[in-house]
């Protein structure tokens, strides 16, 4: 594998940066979402990324892009939001292996914040009713959210999939809206300790990982004016700059689909403006020199098996 690799991704301008994107890093595995990343996973993962690729902090692993300075097998680490497990679980993994990363942390949820889709998550997920009625609300289109029985994990699980769609493209406001009534719907009062606390994010980058933007309440910047836009983008920064004491110098679109939840021909002109060094997105590929350092594309394999695993990576190096 890692002679594919380096076939792929010789050193120099016809580089290919692959970046690795996570969200959490779970203790144990979670029956409700079972292709979520857990610790052993995640121990495993590091361990293959490792042997195969030279793994960069994302800073400098964008501007040797740029350059045309890359080693072979270039590679970078990445998580977005801010979940708590990212410095409980991830981060002792990381060191482990001796590996950097970069966290992309949405701060108004730090310190006790929920995100919306941990509302609606933990409402199903906890609820002892026979039936979640949900009649009377409406999802970004409009449509009635409806009455579903909540049966064992299965059902949950296949609930909370289409149910987060439905209701993800709604505004900000009427989105958390929305998940609170579903929550009081449920009778389930959600936890308050799945985000990072401040001293945590201090600990990260005490531990040599870098901390990145991710606007202050994760929206679809796609749903917003400009003006929104570059206030979500420009209050995180800010936040996390006096946090830390220091310049923060990249962002994570929240999201991240081209098209879809940033605007390519809008945002990215923006975060340059408001003077990043560079922007991740979620779209599928591995970055050539020519790329956009402002659009900077990641992937992650679902695969379990090693060579899985390393041949899907292979085949989104085509991308």
């Amino acid at each position: 594998m890692k002679t594919l690799f380096s076939l792929l991704s010789p050193s120099g301008a016809r580089a290919r940066l692959n970046v690795l994107i996570f969200h959490r890093v779970l203790p144990e595995p979670d029956p409700l979402f079972p292709d979520e990343v857990h610790a052993a996973r995640f121990d495993e993962l590091l361990g293959w990324v490792k042997s195969w690729f030279n793994v960069l902090p994302l800073d400098q692993a964008i501007q040797r892009l740029a350059d045309g300075s890359l080693p072979a097998r270039a590679a970078a680490l990445s998580f977005d939001d801010g979940y708590a497990d990212n410095h409980d679980v991830a981060l002792p993994l990381l060191r482990k292996h001796g590996l950097p990363c970069s966290f992309f942390v949405a701060t108004g949820f730090l310190d006790g914040g929920r995100m919306w889709n941990d509302t609606l998550i933990e409402s199903v997920r906890r609820s002892t009713l026979p039936a979640l009625d949900l009649r009377g609300l409406t999802d970004g289109s409009g449509q009635d959210l409806g009455r579903h029985p909540l049966g064992d994990t299965a059902a949950r699980r296949a609930l909370l999939g289409p149910l987060i769609e439905r209701v993800k493209y709604l505004a900000p406001e009427p989105r958390l809206a929305c998940v609170n009534a579903i929550a009081q719907r449920a009778e389930v009062r959600p936890p308050d300790d799945l985000m990072m606390s401040s001293e945590q994010v201090r600990a990260l980058r005490r531990a040599g990982m870098q901390v990145g933007a991710h606007t202050v309440n994760h929206p679809i910047l796609a749903t917003l004016d400009a003006q929104q836009a570059a206030y979500e983008i420009g209050r995180s920064r800010d936040t996390l700059q006096r946090l830390l004491g220091e310049k923060v110098g990249l962002f994570a679109y929240p999201n991240g689909k081209p098209g879809t939840d940033y605007l390519p021909e809008v945002h990215p002109a923006i975060v340059r403006e408001l003077g990043f060094d560079g922007a991740v997105s979620t779209r599928w590929a591995a970055a050539r020199r020519s790329e956009d350092r402002f659009q900077i594309p990641r992937f992650t394999p679902w695969d379990h098996e090693r060579r899985r695993f390393g041949l899907r990576l292979a085949r989104n190096m085509f991308g």
